[in-house]
């Protein structure tokens, strides 16, 4: 404690000082970042105009993209933008705002794919009952729960994380203000709050997990005692591509916060990072949507009325 510094703020060394090529890993970045927002914007859109994909499954997967917009928002705008100005400080509020949204969208979207997983059993499991069980009541009691829900881990750890007492460097090896990035910079014993924080990600992760893994091994012997071909098809079509989001997320997270310390590595965890808050957003519109034939035949029709409306101004 005699070495506390009382500064106020933090230095991001984040992702471009371990590579050989800073400015074209940016440049990739951005693009990334662009098609992502845009991917996720344009299909909020669609499903919001589409009277076709006013269905369960379509709400939740705006929501998604909503959250992936959000998600990337947090941390790639302000890693860009240091590395253009060449100025990696950030201060304590805007650190603490940084780490509240980042862990807020992800206990939110942790939650919403495995309500997304229970909209597709109802689904395929019980198609005639459907209607009634994921009435716009149940939807709307899902999602703000994911919302709510998903917002305790940022309003349990922030605050938390914030207070402790920071000595010496206060050099974040980290792109943003990752939770265990900023408080191994810490100079008081944090066993206590690491092993609740475990325990925490444990269950934020293994309950949703649960949820999947029944949803989708109904699923499976549903669609193996299924007559047609053709439904066979579309069912498996349907959940491998929502499995395939599942993997990836809940993958990268376990890494992140159920493995011992001692297989983690600052470099190791950034490149990990950049798979779920950078990637996972721009994957989801084409794993989940654009492969879709309702969400196909509505930007078609969407293109057509831009058509149309540059002809009657021409």
């Amino acid at each position: 404690m005699n070495n506390y510094t009382g500064q106020s703020g933090f230095t991001l060394v984040g992702l471009f000082s371990q590579s050989k090529h800073p400015a074209l890993l940016a440049g990739v970045i951005f693009v990334v970042f662009l098609m992502a927002f845009s991917g996720n914007a344009l299909l909020i859109l669609l499903i919001l105009f589409d009277t076709h994909l006013h269905i369960p499954m379509y709400f939740f997967i705006s929501q998604l993209s909503l959250m992936d917009m959000m998600y990337i928002s947090v941390t790639v705008p302000k890693m860009l933008m240091d590395h253009v100005l060449r100025n990696h400080r950030i201060s304590a509020a805007a650190c603490g705002m940084q780490m509240f949204l980042y862990l807020s969208l992800g206990g939110s979207e942790f939650l919403l794919l495995a309500a997304m997983s229970y909209d597709r059993y109802v689904a395929i499991c019980h198609p005639l009952r459907y209607p009634v069980l994921m009435n716009h009541r149940v939807c709307l009691l899902l999602i703000s729960s994911c919302w709510l829900l998903g917002s305790l881990d940022g309003f349990m750890f922030t605050p938390v994380t914030m207070t402790f007492p920071f000595c010496g460097s206060r050099e974040i090896y980290h792109f943003f203000c990752e939770v265990r990035a900023v408080t191994k910079l810490s100079c008081s014993d944090t066993w206590l709050y690491e092993t609740l924080m475990y325990v925490c990600c444990v269950l934020m992760i293994l309950i949703p997990v649960t949820v999947i893994s029944g949803s989708y091994s109904s699923i499976l012997l549903t669609v193996l005692r299924m007559n047609s071909a053709e439904g066979r098809r579309k069912a498996l079509a349907t959940c491998s591509s929502h499995m395939t989001v599942v993997i990836l997320f809940y993958g990268t997270a376990i890494y992140t916060y159920m493995l011992p310390n001692s297989l983690h590595s600052p470099e190791k965890d950034m490149v990990v990072c950049v798979f779920y808050t950078i990637l996972t957003p721009l994957l989801n519109p084409l794993i989940y949507s654009f492969r879709n034939k309702n969400v196909t035949e509505a930007v078609k029709k969407l293109l057509g009325m831009s058509i149309l409306f540059q002809e009657i101004v021409k």
